[in-house]
Order: C-alpha cells, then sequence, then structure tokens
C-alpha cells in the first residue's frame, strides 16, 4: 500500500491534480473552498497555496483540515495517509499582503474574464473581509508587470475593479496631511469639485460647467509631478490607468455645455474616490519626505485648481539637508562649438527664445526643457528623468514610439505637425539629433506659437515700439 504525507505545507494544487474527485467534496469543508473549480482560481491562488492557508481561508484549525483531506483520500483509494501537522502552520506566501495579492489577482482575472460583479463581491467578503489601498494597487501593477492584462485591459475595467472593493475601502480613513503637503492640496481641490458637482445637479449652467473645467489642473499635476515620482518606484500601472481615465473626463469638458452632467458628474466623483482611497495610501506608504519635496517642486509652473496650498508643511530629512543648493550656479565658461558661456548664460538664452524646447536621450529619458514664461503645453520639473513615453496620454504613446525609432534606425530626420488649439496656430517639429559619425544622441522637440508669424503681410524694414 502506498504512503501520502500531508502537512501543513502541502499545496492544496497538487492534491486536487493527483485527486480530482476532491473538487467534488471539497464544499462538505466550507462552501468557499467550491472556487477551486475555476480554473483562474486554480491558476493563481491554487498555485501558492497550502493546507495552512485553507485553514486560514475557512478559518478552521489546521488539523481538522488535513483530517478532512486524508478522510478523504483513504476512503476513496488504497493510499495510507500520515498527517503531520506543525504549531505554526506554513503559507505559500511570504507574508499576507502577497496572499492577499494573489486573491485580488484572482478575482480581477476572473472578472475580465466576464465574472459577474455581484458574486465577485460576494466572495472578495468572504475571501478577504479588508484589504489595504495599496494592495489593490500593487496587484494591478503586477498583472501588468507579468503581462496577463493590459493597461488598456485594466483601464476598460477599472471602474469595476474599484467596484469589486469598494465597500472595503470606504471604511479606511482619508489620508490627512498638514497645509502645503501636495496631498493636503489634492484633497483641497476634491473637496471643492464635490461641491460644484453638487451645485451643478442642482442648477445646470455653463458657467458651473466652466468652473468644473478647472479639474483639468488638478489632473495635469497628477500627471507631471506625482505619476514620475511613482514610476521611480516601479510603479507605473495606476497612473497609467488614472491618465486614460483623465483623458475621457477632458473629452467630455470639451463638450461644453452640451455635456451629459450625471455622466460627467460621475465621472469625476469616481477618480475622487479612486484617488482618496487608493492612489493617495499608495503614494504616501511608498514615497518618501524627499520624494514628496520633489513632488512639490515645480507644482506652481502647472498651478492649482481652485484652492491656494498652505505653509505649514516644513519638511527636513538628512537626504534634503545635505542636497547641494539649487541656487548655485557654476560660473566657468563652457567651450562650446563656436564660443563660450557660462551656465547660467545659457540657461537664460534659452528660456528667453520664443519657441519651446526640450530634450530626450538615446534611453527615451527627457533630460531637459526650457523653462519659458509661458508654456504651450504643461511641464514641470517632475518630467526630469522621465520615459517619454510616460509623459504622454496612452493613447497617444505609438506615434511617440514611431517618430523615436524611425529616428534611431536613421530612416527619417524630421517629424512636424501643425494644429490650431484655442485659437493658437501651433507648429511642432522633432528633429533627430546625431553626432559627427551620424549616430543617434537624441530627440530635440521645438513647439512655437506662429499664430502672429503667419499673419505677417508685406515688410517692414525699420523698428516699430508701437506694436
Amino acid at each position: 500500500m502506498s504512503k501520502l504525507i500531508l502537512s501543513e505545507a502541502t499545496k492544496i494544487i497538487d492534491i486536487i491534480d493527483e485527486y480530482p474527485f476532491l473538487t467534488d467534496v471539497l464544499v462538505e469543508l466550507d462552501p468557499i473552498l467550491r472556487r477551486f473549480k475555476n480554473p483562474i482560481l486554480r491558476k493563481t491562488v491554487g498555485r501558492r497555496a497550502t493546507l495552512t492557508d485553507v485553514s486560514d481561508m475557512i478559518n478552521k484549525d489546521l488539523e481538522e483540515v488535513i483530517s478532512f483531506f486524508s478522510t478523504k483520500i483513504e476512503a476513496s483509494t488504497n493510499i495510507q495517509i500520515e498527517q503531520k501537522v506543525g504549531t505554526e502552520g506554513k503559507s505559500g506566501w511570504e507574508d499576507e499582503h502577497t496572499r492577499k495579492r494573489e486573491m485580488l489577482k484572482a478575482l480581477v482575472l476572473e472578472l475580465h474574464a466576464g465574472g459577474e460583479l455581484p458574486a465577485l463581491k460576494s466572495r472578495f467578503k468572504e475571501i478577504l473581509g479588508d484589504v489595504d489601498a495599496t494592495d489593490i494597487a500593487s496587484m494591478e501593477q503586477e498583472l501588468i508587470d507579468s503581462g496577463e492584462l493590459t493597461v488598456d485591459q485594466i483601464t476598460l475595467l477599472c471602474d469595476l475593479h474599484v467596484g469589486i472593493f469598494e465597500d472595503s475601502l470606504a471604511e479606511h480613513q482619508k489620508p490627512q496631511t498638514v497645509p502645503g503637503h501636495p496631498i493636503h492640496t489634492y484633497m483641497a481641490e476634491n473637496s471643492f469639485a464635490r461641491d460644484l458637482i453638487s451645485h451643478l445637479k442642482e442648477n445646470p449652467s455653463p458657467a458651473l460647467i466652466n468652473e468644473l473645467a478647472k479639474i483639468e489642473i488638478h489632473y495635469t499635476r497628477l500627471e507631471n509631478q506625482l505619476f514620475p515620482m511613482l514610476e521611480k518606484k516601479d510603479f507605473a500601472g495606476p497612473s497609467q490607468v488614472m491618465w486614460a481615465k483623465h483623458d475621457e473626463t477632458r473629452q467630455l469638458l470639451r463638450q461644453g455645455e452640451k455635456v451629459d452632467i450625471e455622466e460627467l458628474s460621475n465621472q469625476i466623483e469616481d477618480m475622487i474616490f479612486k484617488e482618496e482611497t487608493i492612489l493617495f495610501p499608495t503614494s504616501l506608504e511608498l514615497l518618501t519626505t524627499l520624494d514628496w519635496q520633489t513632488v512639490k517642486h515645480g507644482e506652481e509652473e502647472i498651478g492649482f485648481a481652485w484652492v491656494t496650498p498652505g505653509d505649514e508643511w516644513k519638511p527636513l530629512s538628512p537626504e534634503i539637508i545635505h542636497q547641494t543648493s539649487s541656487d548655485e550656479q557654476e560660473t566657468d565658461n563652457l567651450n562650446l562649438n563656436t564660443g563660450k558661456l557660462t551656465l547660467n548664460q545659457i540657461d537664460l538664452m534659452l528660456t528667453h527664445l520664443p519657441i519651446e524646447i526640450s530634450f530626450i536621450n538615446p534611453q527615451d529619458e527627457v533630460l531637459y526643457y526650457s523653462g519659458t514664461k509661458e508654456r504651450i503645453f504643461p511641464r514641470s520639473p517632475g518630467v526630469i528623468g522621465r520615459k517619454v513615453q510616460k509623459c504622454h496620454p496612452p493613447r497617444s504613446v505609438d506615434k511617440v514610439e514611431q517618430i523615436i525609432e524611425a529616428f534611431r534606425s536613421g530612416r527619417k530626420d524630421l517629424a512636424e505637425f501643425w494644429i490650431t488649439m484655442e485659437g493658437k496656430f501651433l507648429h511642432i517639429r522633432y528633429f533627430a539629433v546625431r553626432n559627427d559619425k551620424g549616430e543617434y544622441q537624441g530627440t530635440l522637440e521645438v513647439m512655437q506659437d506662429v499664430t502672429s508669424i503667419r499673419a505677417l503681410k508685406g515688410e517692414r524694414r525699420l523698428v516699430n515700439w508701437n506694436d
């Protein structure tokens, strides 16, 4: 007679695969376990879950769980079972957060496979009970990194994801920080947006719609200041998904007074909920004080929606204290191709040109943009060092990559566009930058408002100071 050892470390998928009849009797131990009939759950949770995890999942003693499987296997086979029950148990995951994320992944994958939302919400409560916002964000990032789902797929069902977890998330306290901290400012803007939506629902008017449209400033600051910092923590998935949702709101706002008020309100309120229950708590956990200093630096360049940030947040950390002062300027001349200039002179020259310049290195990282006083498109220091693909909405990334690849391969040296936006005629050009050997060194982006140039007629040969 053969012998089988069942212990706290035995994986449930191993014994189910070996003895398929167990899937039909698992419900006798607990109805929750019928979920292991689902191929998605077996592929995700099942491959790691041990009998210890099953015990935790159904809240029963480990000895009772092992005894159940032993009895069922012995009753249907000629196999003798040896039971080994440890005192501490052995989970298939290194920690509770990892276990929860695997459970979440199984739920979301089943949702994408066509699972019904009410049933999944019910199962969520049965299996997980409570969950941290960071677990949800980590789960989405892992699904993207593993290739199991794309950013577009997660964006498409993003609202349903939150729908599964909203009851638990709503119980979490929203982050409270002192005035001046970026999160405090975001929260203040959200509060103002809620009030506007309330008034808009009661008394729809073009003026209120235009005022609510300032939420775009809020979104732009998230995209250019907060999201880059999360990306540096290898946490790009959630930010990509939210940027796509921002663009959906922008499309609604462009309809002006013809917009469906209920649709617009729901869209913005949903984004507020996701920010305050997922994005902000996750960001507060991931980012250091120095990171938040970087997020804050450059916010003024983009601006704020409706509120003025306070100044009570005055962080200090060893990293900040020992940073080189941003006021320090090199005064030595730099030998250029046709002359010499100091760093300060170069900076002044570039910021006084009537054009906007950006430079992207061969690794597709943004190294520079000219800090001109009036910007055509919002930019802030958060983009420095960021992959250029991450600086554009997901829907336009393909175009950016096509241009860079054509430059890198040597097939093209110039790409140009001209568009009309808010009454301005804009000329946008991309130049391949190459060294003397013709090797690709990066991409130079040049943007210019040529409305006044386009309108020129005749000639002017003398200075006219009256213009």
